[in-house]
């Protein structure tokens, strides 16, 4: 193992925000521009005129790097320029650079290939894992995919894993009901304004809100749903319930709206489906949750969404 390895790994054990979204995007870059303008760099050199971002960072510059090593997935949306601590991150890993630089001991086209070797890592590791616990609710069964999806989105930077999760699991379960190909499945970051659709989901003369966090505008989207012959539905999770009760409470609307718990959602379809048979809810959960990677597959990019399942 190379020096420049070493203290890549060494730097990483110090500052293990490095091995995140975030810090995968300035190892990077970083690393491109000190191939680029040479070396020693200065880290004020690096830092946007305001002085509150990294230079050079970002969504295009990021994959421009991994697609020149075959890498087609998305590592970060923002291409961590809006990661806290990318500054400090950049900071402590040029101070490395210029210091391996100084005693002839750094080795760039390696410092690129480990960071590359560390993206590859991240998409083969990230995710939520389904591993169904026979001696658990099927109800506590969901919840933990959602547990975990709530770890990845501590862990994200911003993020919304869950409300994305929340979202196609949804979608999934709509699909079971309704066929597949019979509504629009968009992607969670993709606004209602921007495709005039009047919900996350429309069937029929259904429209179907999913949220973990209701709110005034939610309240409002409702009443002119109702405004146009439309019958809305919110599905959110446990927690969010009352307070979605509440929001549609203060807008007059709360008996003419249906607001339903995710988790009870999503369990009753799959004893439905089930035909209450307890041996067969494990294989029609995971038949869901095959459905659901479909969806993100087609209108998601990052792979951290997708549930990974024993076979």
């Amino acid at each position: 193992m190379s020096e420049t390895s070493d203290r890549l790994i060494a730097l990483c054990k110090v500052f293990p925000k490095f091995l995140r979204q975030g810090g995968l995007c300035v190892g990077l870059v970083v690393t491109q521009t000190a191939k680029e303008k040479g070396l020693p760099l200065n880290p004020e050199a690096l830092r946007t005129e305001g002085g509150g971002q990294v230079a050079g960072l970002g969504k295009a510059a990021v994959q421009k790097i991994l697609e020149a090593h075959q890498i087609s997935k998305v590592l970060a949306e923002e291409g961590g320029r809006t990661s806290r601590g990318s500054l400090g991150l950049m900071k402590v890993y040029v101070e490395a650079l210029n210091e391996l630089h100084s005693k002839n001991k750094l080795d760039l086209d390696a410092a690129l290939a480990w960071w590359i070797d560390k993206v590859r890592g991240h998409f083969a590791s990230k995710g939520t894992r389904f591993h169904f616990d026979p001696g658990k609710s099927l109800r506590a069964n969901i919840e933990d995919i959602l547990d975990q999806a709530g770890e990845l989105q501590t862990e994200g930077g911003g993020a919304n894993y869950v409300g994305a999760m929340l979202q196609h699991l949804v979608g999934a379960k709509l699909e079971f009901v309704v066929g597949e190909g019979k509504f629009t499945h968009y992607g969670f970051s993709v606004a209602d304004q921007s495709t005039a659709r009047q919900a996350d989901y429309e069937i029929e003369n259904t429209c179907i809100h999913v949220t973990t966090h209701p709110s005034e505008a939610l309240a409002r989207k409702c009443a002119e749903n109702l405004g146009s012959g439309m019958r809305p539905i919110i599905v959110t999770l446990p927690k969010s319930v009352q307070p979605a009760e509440y929001l549609l409470e203060s807008a007059g609307i709360a008996d003419r709206v249906d607001v339903l718990d995710a988790a009870q959602f999503l369990t009753a379809n799959v004893y439905e489906r089930s035909l209450f048979k307890a041996a067969e809810c494990k294989i029609t959960l995971t038949a869901l949750l095959d459905r659901y990677n479909a969806i993100i597959a087609r209108c998601e990019t990052d792979p951290s969404l997708l549930i990974k399942m024993p076979r």
